[in-house]
């Protein structure tokens, strides 16, 4: 395998360490920070691939080192981040044990279903064109988005939201992503209107609400990503 194919895979791993570095930044009690390496793994996510068909690059551990990634950025780092918003949401501890809340701990469905969702994908051949199931990377970043938007209100660490709504949110989330829904990808033979009528018209919402309302626009335009693709997106 020539240097050519080593560049993607390279690019790979800084998806795989944005992710660890999220971890540690959970752990270290630095939530925004946690959150910004969610999407910094996404960035490199898409440039891994986007640089693989530049280069005519593919190598044969690509695609599983990317799912591997993966897992760690968009499933085990969004969990991690979830578990704090659901104990900061907590009034008095849930399921308490020592000081950790076992309630809290279903946040870690994300990087089961995650798993589930990425191996589901490699074994798929449909899913060229558009995505069936809710993709991983959408999941993170609505998670993530979570905190940012409670950093921007002044609200971060705050019980502000309930722990039973968290734990309907790890949930819904989780089922979509391994559900049958088909959810548009970005992936556009043409960059023309006709056809990616849907892709436009969200990326228009999504610039608009993300300047007007910065990260606090985030999970509301996630929201708008699974309505549009359940409700407007046939391929």
């Amino acid at each position: 395998m020539g240097i050519k194919q080593h560049i993607p895979n390279t690019i790979t791993c800084c998806n795989l360490i944005s992710g660890c570095f999220s971890i540690l930044f959970s752990f270290s009690g630095m939530p925004v920070a946690a959150t910004i390496m969610i999407f910094v793994a996404g960035l490199f996510d898409f440039f891994d691939g986007f640089t693989a068909r530049l280069l005519n690059a593919h190598s044969p551990i690509g695609g599983d080192l990317d799912s591997l990634s993966d897992v760690v950025s968009f499933g085990v780092a969004p969990g991690f981040i979830m578990y704090h918003v659901m104990y900061d949401s907590m009034i008095e501890v849930i399921w308490p044990l020592g000081n950790v809340s076992l309630f809290a701990c279903l946040a870690f469905l994300l990087p089961v279903f995650s798993a589930v969702r990425l191996a589901k994908f490699n074994v798929d051949t449909r899913q060229t064109t558009s995505f069936i199931g809710l993709p991983t990377p959408p999941m993170a970043i609505f998670m993530a988005s979570l905190p940012l938007a409670m950093w921007q209100l002044g609200v971060l660490g705050q019980p502000v939201l309930n722990p039973y709504l968290c734990l309907g949110i790890v949930i819904l989330f989780s089922v979509m992503m391994v559900c049958n829904l088909q959810f548009f990808s970005f992936k556009m033979k043409k960059a023309s209107w006709k056809g990616n009528e849907v892709r436009w018209i969200f990326l228009i919402i999504a610039v608009a609400g993300f300047a007007i309302f910065r990260f606090v626009a985030l999970p509301f335009i996630l929201l708008v990503y699974i309505l549009m693709s359940v409700l407007f997106y046939r391929s």
